[in-house]
């Protein structure tokens, strides 16, 4: 079945799901990112950057790793919500190593607006 697309934004309300869960692991933590991920089956995980004095982790690192604790075998999409201006090499590489090169990767900023999709690859 294929999804309609919001006219406004141009996602569709799964890809807007995860924009919005990410900017609200963001907001309510006070972290710098937020980030959301998708599996095969739909089910999200949520997560915001981790900074430890034994364990630093971007957003959508950890949402990969919660991702992955939880059984997930794949990603269908992936948000990071963050005032950065793109997504890190290692944050695409985490996102390729479980959904593949062609797994979208949604950035936006503190706003939720989207400002770009690139891929995992």
């Amino acid at each position: 079945m294929t999804q309609s697309t919001d006219p406004g934004t141009g996602l569709d309300p799964e890809d807007r799901k995860i924009i919005t869960l990410a900017r609200s692991a963001r907001a309510r933590n006070g972290v710098p990112e937020g980030a959301a991920v998708r599996d095969e089956t739909g089910r999200t995980y949520v997560a915001g950057t981790v900074e430890l004095d034994s364990l630093k982790l971007s957003a959508l690192r950890t949402a990969v790793a919660m991702a992955v604790a939880s059984g997930a075998t794949s990603l269908e999409a992936a948000a990071v919500v963050t005032g950065a201006e793109g997504v890190s090499d290692e944050d695409r590489a985490a996102v390729r190593d479980l959904g593949g090169v062609r797994t979208p990767v949604l950035l936006a900023g503190p706003d939720g607006a989207l400002r770009a999709t690139v891929t995992a690859g």
